[in-house]
């Protein structure tokens, strides 16, 4: 079939629309997975306002308290960063987040507690004692915990694999 230039050029760029909005319109499980991601940074700073408020209260110095803060906040950024770039397709960022977030990240949310109760640490007595802030703290990093691994199950679903390979 013989086109035009003009049907040509309507036809490029019919081409480049599709592979814009396809770019642009990720599958739902990545949608989703990088949503996941976003509401774990959300209960990580929700945590951190939690404790700094708390160690504040409790007599700690705002100085000494920043540098872990500001650490935080850092991750929250890469972590911003790296969940904009998965929606948009960008295959090392989603190998990034697993590894560095969804790995190490969530380690580092249960190796407290773990070793705590490896160490004789008992639920029953800290249920007994606990205050508000004690289970809005729980409930904010259980919260946080099941997005990180619900993230990590969506990044790597068959329909995430061939939104990552295509794009």
């Amino acid at each position: 079939m013989i086109r035009t230039p003009r049907e040509a050029v309507v036809s490029t760029v019919d081409s480049i629309e599709k592979t814009v909005v396809a770019a642009a319109d990720p599958p739902p499980v990545v949608h989703t997975a990088a949503t996941l991601w976003l509401a774990a940074v959300a209960a990580g700073a929700f945590e951190t306002v939690l404790m700094v408020v708390s160690q504040l209260a409790g007599g700690t110095a705002l100085m000494g308290l920043l540098p872990g803060a500001g650490f935080r906040m850092a991750v929250f950024a890469g972590a911003i960063f790296l969940a904009l770039r998965l929606r948009s397709g960008q295959n090392w960022a989603r190998w990034t987040l697993a590894g560095t977030l969804g790995v190490f990240g969530t380690l580092s949310l249960l190796i407290g507690p773990v070793e705590w109760l490896l160490g004789g640490g008992s639920i029953a007595e800290v249920v007994a004692g606990a205050d508000t802030l004690w289970w809005v703290f729980a409930a904010s990093r259980t919260l946080h915990v099941a997005a990180v691994l619900g993230a990590l199950t969506l990044m790597f679903q068959p329909r995430a694999n061939a939104y990552f390979r295509s794009a």
